[in-house]
């Protein structure tokens, strides 16, 4: 159940915020936020993160359902008393859901979170996605000794 509302909450974010950019910005239009550090850039991503493969939007969603399928299966064999593990597949499966939603909606994904330092513009969805992925990979690391011990 704790998965739903986490999924929940990471999709409503990420698509209000994606939302807001759309209705009150132009595509290419930028907002300075904090000058030479911060700004809201609305751009259309037709690929995945870092504009890797470009309009190869069918592959892109085969390949998020299959990601998707399987976090909600690892997700019901991890067991409860791993919370970050759980939080972690959470986490990448609003952020996955989130991104499909846009490729589904509007064959691109909406990004606009421009850190000025780093070069691709991105959405909260990524954030999520890595988010997830750094606090399972930690998780892991540490339930690891003791998930190989149960096994035994």
């Amino acid at each position: 159940m704790r998965l739903f509302f986490i999924v929940a909450a990471v999709v409503a974010a990420d698509q209000l915020t994606k939302y807001l950019v759309a209705s009150k910005m132009e595509v290419g239009q930028s907002i300075t936020l904090i000058k030479n550090f911060l700004a809201i850039t609305y751009v259309r991503n037709p690929g995945a993160a870092f504009g890797v493969l470009p309009y190869q939007t069918l592959f892109l969603i085969i390949v998020s359902l299959i990601v998707i399928g399987l976090i909600i299966y690892f997700y019901r064999v991890v067991p409860v008393g791993y919370t970050f593990l759980r939080l972690g597949m959470a986490l990448q499966l609003g952020g996955a859901l989130g991104n499909l939603i846009d490729r589904l909606r509007n064959l691109s994904v909406v990004d606009f979170i421009d850190l000025k330092f780093f070069p691709p513009v991105f959405n909260l969805a990524d954030i999520f996605i890595v988010a997830g992925v750094v606090i399972f990979l930690i998780a892991f690391w540490q339930a690891a000794p003791m998930l190989e011990s149960s096994r035994r």
